[in-house]
């Protein structure tokens, strides 16, 4: 199988498809207008660039079904009814504006349907320094475990979607590096849905990229941060936890490692505060990086190293070399601080937004906040 064609097709579809997005996103009034100081973009940006990821995304996997190469089974039928529980949702929200308990809600059904009809669930916890000991779950427990993870991974990506790029890039690289280690798998063969969506899911996040890095000319909003979530979610529940039983939830952990652990800090600074989890916030790790005087584009790039350098630590534990990653590990708060020394102590240049940005969109109804 040419897992390299799958992700051709999925790069090219959502590239030549995002300004089809874009317009169709300006007539519907879908457009982020920043009114809130966290917001970095002056003018109003397009949102629902989401459907452009997704579009190529598709394609790409019904490419697949069409030639043979994969079968429409029951853990694709239950991604693919997932999805469009995330389209639903995302649409809503990047137009209307949701609030955080209805995309909850939608979420929530989003991998109850996933795990309903896919019949996939984390069934087992281990020790990732004793692969000998593996507990088994109940479905009581597995269950609500799995919807947890799902729902969680899915809030980390649009968490990170706070600058230019950052999260569509954050997500090809994860999708990326769960390609690589679903491929050293002896048990791959066995399931190669996995390489195929990893494959497909990150053409898709980087024929994006061109219209999205900075200076954005269109947002994927919830409608794409939500879904490379939960695909991300959902190929690490299917794929590598039962490639790697040994491994249970590490390797997946390390790969997204980034979005979990801003989410997870998010989420104890604000319930420390007494405020909900849900309240926005201007201390996330890219505004860190900002307040440090990074640019934005500094900013992304630093966290597509470590999110590249997480992922090889992912591949180096797959194959059982655990010092190694761990030592990896070690270093790379070391080697991002060096970086960060580096841009600070280096000439700044002026980000800037797409001059076509304002101009273009200058008379949109407003819609809602990303």
């Amino acid at each position: 199988m040419d897992y390299f064609i799958t992700a051709i097709i999925a790069l090219f579809v959502s590239f030549i498809s995002t300004p089809i997005v874009k317009r169709i996103a300006i007539k519907l009034g879908a457009v982020d207008i920043p009114k809130m100081d966290r917001k970095l973009h002056k003018g109003p940006v397009a949102l629902l660039g989401g459907l452009a990821i997704i579009v190529g995304f598709l394609v790409a996997i019904l490419y697949n079904i069409a030639f043979g190469e994969i079968q429409l089974n029951r853990p694709l039928t239950g991604l693919l009814a997932g999805i469009f529980i995330i389209i639903v949702c995302g649409f809503l929200d990047d137009r209307y504006s949701l609030t955080p308990i209805q995309k909850f809600i939608f979420q929530v059904a989003a991998a109850v349907v996933y795990v309903l009809v896919s019949n996939s669930q984390i069934s087992f916890l281990t020790n990732p320094l004793d692969p000998q000991k593996m507990i088994e779950l109940s479905p009581f427990l597995s269950w609500p475990l799995t919807i947890i993870w799902i729902v969680g991974i899915t809030n980390a990506i649009n968490f990170i979607d706070g600058l230019d790029g950052l999260a569509a890039g954050v997500s090809s690289i994860s999708a990326i590096s769960l390609f690589f280690v679903s491929m050293s798998s002896a048990a791959f063969i066995e399931n190669s849905l996995t390489p195929v969506l990893t494959a497909a899911i990150a053409g898709a996040a980087i024929g994006f990229l061109p219209f999205n890095f900075n200076p954005a000319r269109i947002f994927m909003g919830e409608t794409g941060a939500a879904f490379l979530g939960f695909v991300l979610a959902t190929i690490s529940v299917d794929g590598l936890l039962k490639s790697y039983a040994a491994m249970s939830l590490a390797i997946p952990v390390i790969i997204i490692g980034l979005p979990i652990v801003d989410v997870v800090f998010a989420i104890i600074r604000r319930l420390s505060r007494g405020t909900s989890p849900t309240n926005s916030d201007r201390e996330h790790l890219h505004h860190k990086l900002l307040d440090m005087g990074l640019t934005p584009k500094q900013s992304v790039l630093i966290l597509y190293i470590a999110s590249a350098v997480m992922g090889f630590v992912s591949f180096v534990f797959a194959n059982k070399n655990i010092m190694s990653a761990v030592i990896l590990l070690i270093l790379l708060p070391v080697f991002v601080f060096a970086c960060i020394k580096y841009f600070v102590s280096a000439p700044q240049k002026k980000d800037t937004v797409a001059p076509e940005a304002t101009a273009e969109l200058n008379n949109v109804p407003d819609s809602n906040n990303s």
